[in-house]
This record gives structure tokens, C-alpha cells and sequence, in this order.
């Protein structure tokens, strides 16, 4: 365990990484949101078109960011990783870990809403903006930075010295 002098040394830089962290998660979970309404708003102006090929590719490239999302934050979050990533780097190498994996995860939700929202432009099917925004959301939440499990994170795989 920590004492509290090490701990209160770590507890500004936390406060400011998992601010800036959470923030930026939620600017785009609110971003994705805008994307499907506004797909709804120019629905009645874009001009429907059917194109088979581009059902597909746009399909196949949701699952591709959606799933790489999972395997891309289990990758970078696993344990014996974090393990030396504390070892070597200590508290601050620790957070910045935390703090560039969850926002590669959360871009990765933001290119899903926005591969389904230029789809939608594309051939008017808000199908798209739909169902690309729900796996945006889901790669949004997933990633979501809660506190606690940073402050687990540090307590486990920073050592105290």
C-alpha cells in the first residue's frame, strides 16, 4: 500500500489526466448523438441511392473498429502490461497509459459514428447513422474512464517504494 505522501503527489496529476480523460469521452459520446440527429434532420433532403457495395464495406468496417475496439483496450489494458508499464515508468507512465488507451478506444467509437453518418449522406439511408451512432455509443461507454478503476489501477500496479 501507499502512504499518503505518495499518494497525495499522484492525486493532482489523476485529477487532471482522468478530467481531461472523461471530458473529451463525453464531448464525443455527445458528438455521436448530434451525428444521428442530424442524420434524422437531412433525411428529407438527400436523395436515396442504392448501392449493394457500399452496404457491405460500410457493414464490415463497423464490426472491424467495433471489435478492434475491444481486443485494442483488453491489448493495451492487460495486466502483466500494466505491470511493467508501472514498474518501468511509475505513477505518471501508469496514467498516461490510461489516459492515450481510453482515448484511442473512444476515437475509434467516433470514426464508427462518423463511417455511419458519411454512409447515410451518401445513400439517404439513415439505417446507417442508426446503427453505426448504437455501436459508437456502446465503444463510447465501454471505454468510459471511471476513477475508481484508476485509482485500482495505480493502488495495483504502481510499487511502493
Amino acid at each position: 500500500m501507499e502512504t499518503s505522501t505518495q499518494s497525495g503527489s499522484y492525486e493532482s496529476e489523476l485529477d487532471r489526466r482522468h478530467k481531461a480523460t472523461r471530458t473529451t469521452v463525453i464531448s464525443l459520446l455527445f458528438g455521436v448523438v448530434l451525428l444521428c440527429v442530424l442524420a434524422y434532420v437531412s433525411k428529407r433532403f438527400l436523395i436515396p441511392k442504392n448501392n449493394p457495395s457500399l452496404d457491405i464495406a460500410v457493414r464490415i468496417t463497423i464490426l472491424i473498429f467495433g471489435l478492434g475496439a475491444v481486443a485494442l483496450r483488453r491489448t493495451k489494458f492487460a495486466t502483466m502490461r500494466l505491470q511493467d508499464i508501472g514498474a518501468l515508468k511509475g505513477a505518471s507512465g501508469l496514467l498516461i497509459t490510461l489516459q492515450r488507451t481510453t482515448l484511442q478506444v473512444a476515437g475509434l467509437g467516433i470514426v464508427i459514428g462518423l463511417v455511419g453518418f458519411i454512409a447515410t449522406l451518401m445513400t439517404a439511408n439513415d439505417f446507417y447513422a442508426y446503427g453505426a451512432g448504437l455501436v459508437a455509443v456502446a465503444v463510447l461507454l465501454y471505454c468510459y474512464p471511471t476513477r475508481t478503476s484508476w485509482e485500482r489501477a495505480l493502488l495495483r500496479f504502481v510499487p511502493s517504494t
